[in-house]
């Protein structure tokens, strides 16, 4: 049924041609990548190529990068699969892995890989069905807290904390409001959901008519309106814009910022973790998960065994470490996050405390039917259309109609 579902979903899709036909000589020894990264990644990307070209045997080696925004490359990857002219790897988040899983786009990467000396929740978020779907590169894509050492020397460490500040010192320091995030977006409101006591999905099933859902609204209604420590509407650009132009002291966002904030903001650029919830005395969960290489299942043979052979070059131990350096993004191997560059960088520190209290980012095809039930349900009860304590059924019925929709 998901199979049949995630075929439908791409068939009448057109696909440009993005793997040209080679020879088959030509084309056992080049590996073709695809990517959704931004721009300044890529540099990173071709030295794992320039690197891996360099070990004995592998000078002949052609490398093909191509870069999609995310969703096309979502798209363009599914249709590719169906008219058999897939790219043999994927560079992606996880979320997108469980359609091309089910529609057989992928493969299962236990036994290739041994993924036991990967960080956990990373491993977690790629997994679905008892089965793992990607290897990955770097740990991370959560969200967690910023700040601007100027207005507030150190991060409140709780939410009261947080609040006295705002009461204290926003005025003081003529910022338009105290801090913001990406409001109406579920991804932003899933670490107050967890501190709550909530998640928004169990295993496929939504989780979303419950009373950590209406806390977690009555609680960011309460900073819009009655503490107005946030404001009225903010999207991501509005967010990010805000820090930028030094209007706001505080914002929640994701760890793929850090370095735009730090060249933005230089040594008034401060890292935290999102502060814990004085009303439950837990910490805010955000999701976690990380950049993958997601394998072909046209792979097979040869041509399986130098992928496997590229992708163990590209998460070796000094290879992660490289990862850290030019990108300060957090290695996914084990014990290259113990390295004493992480340990010793007090950005890159924290974000691992971060990941810490984090939970894995639900891989489930449901989640998306989740994501889009939510999201404008979340954004009417911001513009107090619908009230907090009626809009978490209206969320799991939305959420439910979509997933039988899916299921057809």
């Amino acid at each position: 049924m998901r199979r049949r579902l995630a075929l439908s979903l791409v068939a009448a899709l057109t696909f440009g041609s993005g793997c040209a036909k080679t020879d088959e000589k030509t084309e056992a020894r080049t590996i073709v990548l695809w990517e959704q990264e931004d721009a300044i990644v890529a540099p990173f990307i071709d030295s794992l190529f320039e690197g891996f070209k360099k070990l004995p045997g592998n000078e002949d080696l052609t490398f093909v990068r191509t870069h999609f925004n995310t969703e096309d490359q979502r798209q363009q990857f599914q249709t590719a699969s169906i008219a058999g002219n897939a790219p043999d790897l994927l560079l992606s988040p996880s979320d997108p892995a469980g359609i091309y899983s089910i529609s057989g786009f992928i493969l299962p990467v236990d036994g290739l890989f041994d993924m036991s000396r990967f960080n956990k929740p990373v491993v977690e978020a790629i997994s679905l069905d008892g089965k793992t779907w990607g290897v990955p590169l770097s740990n991370g894509n959560h969200l967690m807290m910023f700040f601007n050492r100027k207005f507030a020397p150190k991060a409140p460490e709780t939410s009261d904390e947080l609040a006295h500040w705002c009461d204290a010192n926003a005025r003081r320091h003529g910022l338009s409001s105290c801090w913001a995030f990406f409001m109406g977006e579920p991804f932003w409101l899933a670490p107050w959901l967890g501190a709550f006591g909530g998640w928004p999905i169990e295993g496929r099933t939504p989780t979303l008519d419950t009373q950590p859902m209406r806390d977690t609204l009555k609680f960011i209604l309460d900073l819009k309106f009655k503490k107005k420590h946030i404001p009225m509407e903010c999207d991501y650009n509005c967010m990010d814009a805000l820090f930028k132009e030094r209007k706001v002291a505080f914002i929640v966002n994701g760890d793929w910022a850090i370095s735009t904030y730090q060249k933005e903001l230089g040594k008034d650029f401060g890292v935290a973790k999102i502060p814990k919830l004085s009303a439950t005395g837990r910490w805010p969960t955000p999701m976690v998960s990380g950049k993958y290489f997601l394998l072909s299942s046209k792979l097979q043979g040869e041509k399986l065994a130098l992928v496997q052979r590229f992708i163990e070059y590209a998460v070796s131990e000094e290879v992660q470490i490289s990862q850290v350096k030019a990108l300060s993004r957090l290695p996914a191997l084990s014990k290259a996050a113990r390295s004493k560059v992480i340990l010793d960088d007090p950005v890159l520190k924290v974000s691992m405390e971060q990941i810490l209290v984090g939970k894995p980012m639900p891989m489930a095809t449901e989640m998306r039917a989740v994501w889009d039930a939510v999201r404008p349900i979340f954004s009417r009860v911001l513009a107090e259309q619908v009230s907090p304590d009626e809009a978490p059924a209206k969320m799991q019925k939305e959420a439910a109609a979509k997933i039988a929709e899916m299921n057809e």
